[in-house]
């Protein structure tokens, strides 16, 4: 039994982090968020110690260092994106491996630093990368890999999931702290892309507002017009007369991936594979936090060229 602590336990993807643990035969020793709207722990570690202020959490960590039995082994994060790289390195340098939510960092140079500190403490970073896990994105990489090798695949890209007006208020409507649409809601789609179809050749934005974004990523073998938002303006009319307020859908030459099914245990699967030292690390996320960094300095071109079919309805 490994000995976990968490640092965002109020946020609403902790769940599936305190589940994980929990399904995996391990335990939650003490949690840390500024928010106090945490009864959540009780479905799941009830015994867990829970602070609202860091000073207090980072003294406790401390101590437990020195206790053979309460040392913690691993820190799962899932704080805004703009607080990872501290958390991550706090986690570290507590002589304890990271496990943490995606984005991993928001700046390329991030990347660099974050490896210099795992030389020095010898410790290892974790990222979840749940898509690389999904039995439907796993069979689509094989096709490809077996499939003709100049082939150059079309592909749409749509996730389009409202937001209230809340969320510009919050953390995530501030690009300095999330990174703005492309970051927030599009690295991992981005990280799956890449992972099939290679690296980005060339990267072209045409639209960069603060609820939308939109471009074209040239892969190595496919080309992916992508469209992000968050308004809920941009949901397709026979989706809202169903009463939704979420479209998400990739398709690959015209046929669509269904990948609607099988998220429920994803983030359990990643962390069984970090605990068998199987988790995806700094060299799996340096390529994507990349690309999202150019996307977000990018200078929109508008619709010029090869763009998203639904930025005629936008």
């Amino acid at each position: 039994m490994k000995n976990f602590a968490l640092i965002g336990a109020a946020g609403y993807i902790a769940v599936r982090h305190m589940l994980a643990i929990k399904d995996t035969g391990n335990n939650l020793i003490a949690a840390l968020d500024k928010f106090d709207s945490v009864g959540i722990i009780d479905s799941y570690f009830p015994e867990a110690d829970f602070f609202t202020e860091f000073e207090r959490f980072d003294r406790h960590i401390d101590k437990l260092r020195h206790n053979d039995n309460k040392q913690i082994d691993y820190v799962s994060i899932c704080t805004p994106n703009y607080l990872h790289d501290s958390h991550i390195r706090f986690a570290l340098k507590q002589q304890a491996d990271a496990i943490c939510e995606k984005p991993l960092v928001l700046n390329p140079w991030n990347v660099d630093a974050l490896a210099e500190v795992e030389k020095e403490t010898g410790k290892r970073i974790n990222t979840i990368l749940q898509l690389r896990l999904h039995p439907s994105i796993i069979k689509l990489k094989k096709e490809v890999e077996n499939g003709p090798k100049d082939k150059i695949y079309n592909i749409d890209l749509t996730y389009l999931t409202s937001r209230g007006r809340w969320y510009f208020i919050s953390w995530k409507g501030d690009m300095q702290k999330s990174g703005g649409v492309a970051t927030n809601i599009g690295v991992h789609f981005f990280d799956m892309l890449s992972w099939i179809f290679g690296d980005v050749k060339e990267n072209i934005v045409h639209v960069s507002e603060k609820s939308k974004a939109a471009g074209l990523l040239k892969l190595e073998r496919a080309d992916v017009r992508w469209f992000l938002s968050v308004d809920y303006n941009n949901i397709p009319e026979e989706i809202k007369k169903n009463g939704q307020r979420t479209y998400r859908s990739i398709s690959v030459n015209g046929k669509d991936l269904e990948f609607s099914d099988g998220f429920t245990n994803l983030h359990t699967v990643s962390y069984r594979e970090i605990l068998k030292g199987k988790g995806f690390g700094l060299d799996d996320v340096r390529s994507t936090i990349q690309t999202v960094y150019e996307i977000r300095n990018a200078a929109p071109i508008g619709l010029k060229g090869d763009y998203h079919p639904l930025l005629n309805k936008k």
